[in-house]
């Protein structure tokens, strides 16, 4: 590709990229503002109905995955970055149709993955025998799990939410909420066939 394709494309990359965060963050200053406060709490809910202790949010990670929800929005892609890019820290992602949903609906879809959830060593944490239907909330939920930052960045069409958590949740081998959830009647692990 010719250097001046090259430009004139990163030029009109760097334009959008803008038109994208201006749309994100103009719902209004009001809502842009709100919006760690309520993501934050939308997860501690979660945590504290799982008994472990609460989130602190994180504006570096915050910062990372505004990087990443930007990037979505401008591929209309909807898929997990790269884990070696993002080493020791989790991710969560979301899509929705552009302005359907509010914060705490976006992290609802999330928690509602605790109807499958079984305690148990990661990755035979799911009731469906399959970890990635509780993946969402386990990684909410994971108890060594500290720090989140999120953003959310928005196309024509869809808005985009991604959270960071450090240290990243999911580790395989390691006991997820084993004791903690048991204590609160979870289910035995069933499978279905």
């Amino acid at each position: 590709m010719p250097k001046l394709v090259r430009l004139r494309l990163a030029a009109l990359a760097v334009v959008a990229s803008q038109a994208l965060v201006t749309a994100a963050t103009a719902q209004t200053p009001e809502l842009a503002r709100e919006f760690p406060g309520r993501i934050l709490a939308a997860h501690n809910v979660a945590r504290a109905q799982a008994g472990v202790q609460p989130l602190t949010w994180d504006a570096e990670l915050g910062r990372q995955a505004a990087a990443y929800a930007l990037r979505l929005a401008l591929t209309n892609s909807f898929q997990h970055s790269d884990r070696s890019a993002r080493a020791g820290t989790g991710e969560n992602l979301w899509m929705g149709s552009r302005g359907a949903y509010n914060f705490e609906q976006m992290v609802a879809g999330w928690t509602s993955e605790r109807r499958w959830f079984a305690p148990g060593i990661f990755p035979a944490v799911s009731r469906s025998g399959n970890w990635e239907d509780v993946g969402h909330y386990t990684q909410m939920v994971w108890p060594t799990t500290t720090r989140v930052g999120c953003a959310m960045a928005t196309n024509a069409s869809n808005d985009f939410l991604v959270c960071r958590y450090s240290p990243a949740g999911n580790v395989t081998g390691r006991p997820g909420l084993t004791a903690a959830a048991s204590s609160l009647g979870f289910a035995q692990p069933r499978y279905r066939r």
